[in-house]
């Protein structure tokens, strides 16, 4: 029996796909800079186009020290939000120190929602000093789906306050509805994302 082996020079020399074979890639549909706003919402774009979106946060600044980053979702284009919301979080921390660790379950309020209408936390209190922000991920699968809940799932790192902490986050939930969700909508617990961007690609 012979084996093939795949070097740098064979992958070089790939011009296409073969067919049948198909690769996924993310298409930039949006990109919005905070300059202390209130609320980031995205509410066009998201439909049947792409059954997966990915939002990316870089370096989202909280005006206010201490703040959780939430999202939730709208059935109405935006103009409302307040779907269903069944999730699970659990966080990991270390100092700078070196002497202060974790990992385990999140099930603080807003963090870990059960039939909730309120906002999902994607961080805990995130800090407000020049140099501390929150970064991460957020993917959710066929928003537009009239038959399924829509699931998500995120992962993100935050700095945290005078004890120099990173803590970085693992949710995943559904939101518990058929109906098909057009818009997200990002925000502090309190007080302006004072800087950051959010990118929204869709998955094709």
């Amino acid at each position: 029996m012979s084996i093939n082996v795949c070097n740098d020079r064979s992958m070089a020399s790939i011009t296409s796909l073969p067919s049948g074979v198909s690769g996924s890639s993310l298409v930039l549909l949006e990109t919005q800079t905070a300059s202390s706003s209130a609320t980031i919402s995205f509410t066009s774009g998201i439909d049947s186009t792409y059954k997966k979106y990915i939002f990316k946060f870089i370096d989202i600044h909280p005006a206010t020290d201490v703040q959780e980053f939430r999202f939730q979702g709208s059935t109405n284009t935006g103009s409302s939000y307040g779907v269903t919301i069944t999730s699970t979080h659990f966080s990991a921390y270390h100092n700078e120190a070196g002497d202060t660790t974790n990992l385990g379950y999140d099930g603080s309020s807003n963090r870990d929602l059960a039939q909730s209408t309120g906002f999902q936390a994607l961080s805990s209190g995130t800090g407000n000093a020049n140099d501390e922000c929150y970064s991460g991920y957020l993917h959710i699968f066929n928003p537009s789906s009239t038959t399924f809940v829509k699931h998500f799932i995120s992962t993100g790192n935050q700095t945290y306050g005078t004890n120099d902490y990173s803590i970085n986050h693992y949710i995943g939930g559904y939101f518990n509805t058929t109906s098909a969700i057009d818009a997200f909508q990002f925000k502090f617990a309190s007080g302006n994302i004072d800087a950051g961007t959010i990118k929204m690609y869709g998955v094709s």
